[in-house]
């Protein structure tokens, strides 16, 4: 099982200083947050996209890219690579681009982001969302697995003959996960394909996303890749965490209630009874961890949000040692020991070994 961490890239004000960081200083904020993140033994850092303020994350491959020249183990991936808005023939060569700099340590979660504008801005139209993701994903898989791909389809011109350089690193494309909070047709595609699934467990109760990967499942069997227990899901997770419970909420609580997102609706203690977010003691985000293995069955990666809602990078840093140093090593061997037969693991490109590391 693979344990990281991803990244939205928001700037916002930290509402203890009353600071809001400057771009470049969040931009450098995540690869250090990055780099520290395989100091403490993550396995991976993912990176979301987008193209508006208060975000900085616009070019996920330019970042994971710097990130790939500082690390030598972490696999690097995103938390969104928009499918509906970014050409597939240019996903296909950065990515393998990317691919080959890291020596194989790159997948990617396809999405359709959060963000309706972003539609417009490169010329698509919003209603067009699903039939996008599911027509430029085709294409994509294509030109990772055909030298020549003759291609006519509906949102984009012709290709005829077209190989995409460079090809994939000793011809494995690198692998996919299919993201979604909402869309059960995403679910059914990444079954269709045999691929992953990353459901982004925050925010919404465990019954919502228990039906998206209970359809995956079930579709994943259908399409014969194998049982549903053996299907490749992964799970999003938010956490503050101090050795004393009590602490973590009355210092966390300033950043909830000032959120974009949490802040000015329901409390912080309704959200963390109602959503997966964990606001305490390392002993209770293992636990709360835990079970998620028994609301989704098992399941091959874990990423934790980190550092949203203003936190400073000082925080986010010293959140990383905990995990790394209390949490994480005990999630590995409980849900190694809880872990039925026949589970496959998280897939990583040959190159890597089964350790997944550089072999």
């Amino acid at each position: 099982m693979q344990f990281g961490v991803f990244s939205v890239g928001d700037v916002a004000a930290d509402p203890i200083t009353g600071r809001t960081p400057t771009e470049h200083e969040r931009i450098k904020a995540m690869t250090t947050i990055a780099i520290k993140a395989e100091e403490v033994g993550m396995d991976v850092f993912a990176t979301g996209e987008h193209h508006n303020p208060p975000f900085v994350p616009s070019s996920p491959t330019t970042l994971l890219g710097y990130v790939a020249a500082r690390t030598e183990r972490l696999i690097l991936s995103t938390s969104t690579t928009l499918i509906t808005t970014n050409d597939p023939v240019k996903i296909a060569e950065d990515y393998a681009m990317l691919q080959h700099l890291a020596d194989g340590r790159v997948d990617l979660m396809m999405g359709r982001g959060n963000t309706g504008p972003v539609y417009p801005w490169f010329g698509k139209d919003i209603r067009d969302g699903i039939s996008l993701a599911i027509e430029n994903y085709a294409l994509l898989r294509r030109l990772w697995r055909e030298e020549a791909v003759d291609w006519t389809g509906r949102f984009r011109t012709p290709l005829q003959g077209f190989t995409s350089t460079p090809r994939p690193l000793d011809g494995v494309p690198p692998f996919v996960w299919h993201g979604s909070i909402r869309s059960p047709e995403i679910a059914e595609q990444a079954a269709y394909y045999g691929d992953g699934f990353f459901a982004n467990h925050i925010y919404w109760p465990k019954d919502h996303f228990q039906r998206l990967i209970g359809i995956y499942r079930e579709r994943y069997a259908h399409y014969g890749h194998g049982a549903p227990e053996q299907a490749i899901v992964g799970l999003g997770g938010q956490v503050y965490m101090h050795r004393n419970s009590q602490e973590a909420v009355r210092e966390f609580r300033p950043y909830f209630d000032n959120s974009s997102v949490y802040g000015h609706g329901p409390s912080l203690e309704e959200m963390t009874e109602q959503t997966p977010l964990t606001v305490g003691s390392p002993q209770e985000v293992i636990d709360r961890t835990l079970t998620f293995r028994e609301h989704f069955g098992d399941y091959q990666r874990q990423l934790f949000f980190m550092d949203g809602a203003g936190l400073p990078l000082k925080t986010v840093l010293e959140q990383l040692d905990i995990l790394g140093e209390q949490v994480v090593p005990v999630l590995r061997k409980e849900f190694s020991a809880r872990r039925a037969a026949g589970v496959p693991d998280a897939p990583v490109h040959p190159a890597l070994g089964v350790t997944g590391a550089p072999a």
